[in-house]
This record gives C-alpha cells, structure tokens and sequence, in this order.
C-alpha cells in the first residue's frame, strides 16, 4: 500500500514538473548562470595573478639585497672588519634561503596561473558552446512553434468545411465568367451577323464585276451586258452603306 501511495505521489510530482517545466526559460536560466560565474572566475584568477606578481617583486627584492650584503662582505673583509663581515654573510645566507623558498613559491604561483587560465579559456569555449546550442534550440522551437500554427490552421480549413468553400466559390466564379464571355461572343455575333452578310454579298458583287471588265477587255461579251449590270452593282453598295449608318 505504501508502495503505491509513493509511485501515486512522483508520478503526480513528475507530471507537475512536466507542466510547469518551460525548456525555453531554463535554457535562459542556465546561461544567465554561467554568465554569474564569470565575473567569481575573473576574481579568482586576478587573486593567482596577483600572488605570482608579489613573488617575483620578492625576488626582485632579495636578489637585490643579496647584491648589496656580497659588496658589504667584500669590503669588510678589505678593511678589516671581519666581524661585520660575519653578520652580513650571516643575513646573506638567511636571504639566499628566503629566496630559494620564493623561488619554489614563485613556480608553483605560475603554474596554479596557467592552470586558472585554461580553467577560464575551457569555460568560456564551453559558454560559448552552450550559447550556440540555446540558441539553434530557441530556433528550432520557433521553427516547430510556426509549423505547427500553420497546421492547426490548415486542419481547420477542413475541419470547419472553409477548404470545400473556398474550392466551391472559385468554381463558382469561373463558371460566370466563362457564361459572361460566352454572353458577350453571342451578342457581337448577333450584331455583326446582317453587316457581315451584306459585305459578304458586296465582295461577292464586286467579284463578279471584276470578271465582266476582265471578259470585257477580252471581248468576249458586249458592253451593254456590263452597264446593265453596274446599276445593281450600285444598288447593292448603296444598302450596305445606309446599314452600316
């Protein structure tokens, strides 16, 4: 019983967590984040740094007095003074064990520098890295966003019969306006029907004079055949003109 009561209990955590979860804006959190840690890594590397720069002026500092103490030396034993030199080659071996200790010191400092500097250059690249992932991944997920927008919009034009509707309409419309045309050709047909046969019976005239000039000039008809003729020939000119009127 206690067994079930659990697995109830996570599998209601979990879907909750499912639901609340937004991938986008954790994403965004854990930049902001990595982003947090840089300046703390900024401050951790500039304290290494630091450190190896207070060694090496240390060492700048005791190779000095090591210099100064070997030429004291050298001149108490010149004048004599041989227990002042003793001191003074005392100090200098104390400060030549200082700096063989700052030495040792100074190699480790420089060590634990480069290191901070990789650690840092590792980070970024990697921060550099996750950024892009975010980045391709808020665009993927507005890429799908708008895909499945246009899905949702294309089902409904079937879903709600807009797609039948709109096929219908267009059908519709180009069945007027092929009716329209097919209106428009039989008026003009109409109208220009009689003025059509009229210059149909013109040419037809106008022919048949042609071939009575022609047998004229060969002679083989006479000339009152071709007069009688011209009056219809006029007549007929004559109608069309008025009809076209």
């Amino acid at each position: 019983m206690w067994n079930r009561l659990m697995r109830a209990i996570r599998s209601f955590l979990g879907a909750f967590v499912n639901n609340v979860e937004d991938p986008e804006l954790i994403l965004k959190q854990n930049m902001r984040d990595l982003s947090e840690q840089i300046p703390r890594m900024n401050e951790q590397v500039a304290k290494v740094r630091a450190n190896v720069s207070l060694l090496e002026k240390e060492k700048e500092r005791q190779l000095a007095l090591i210099e100064k103490l070997t030429s004291k030396i050298k001149v108490g034993i010149q004048i004599g003074k041989e227990e002042l030199s003793l001191q003074y080659a005392q100090q200098l071996q104390s400060t030549k064990a200082a700096l063989a200790k700052g030495e040792a010191q100074l190699l480790v400092a420089r060590e634990a520098y480069e290191k901070a500097m990789k650690v840092k250059k590792a980070f970024m690249l990697e921060k550099e890295r996750k950024a892009q992932e975010v980045m391709a991944a808020m665009e993927g997920a507005r890429l799908a966003k708008w895909q499945a927008e246009v899905a949702d919009a294309l089902e409904s034009f079937s879903i709600t019969g807009l797609d039948a509707t709109h096929e219908e309409m267009v059908r519709k419309l180009n069945e007027q306006a092929a009716v329209n045309g097919a209106r428009m050709a039989m008026a003009m047909e109409s109208i220009d029907a009689p003025a059509a046969r009229v210059d149909e019976e013109v040419e037809k005239m106008q022919a048949m004079e042609l071939i009575k000039q022609m047998k004229l000039e060969m002679g083989m008809v006479e000339v009152s055949s071709v007069e009688e003729a011209s009056p219809v020939l006029e007549k007929t000119l004559g109608k069309k003109v008025d009809i076209k009127s």
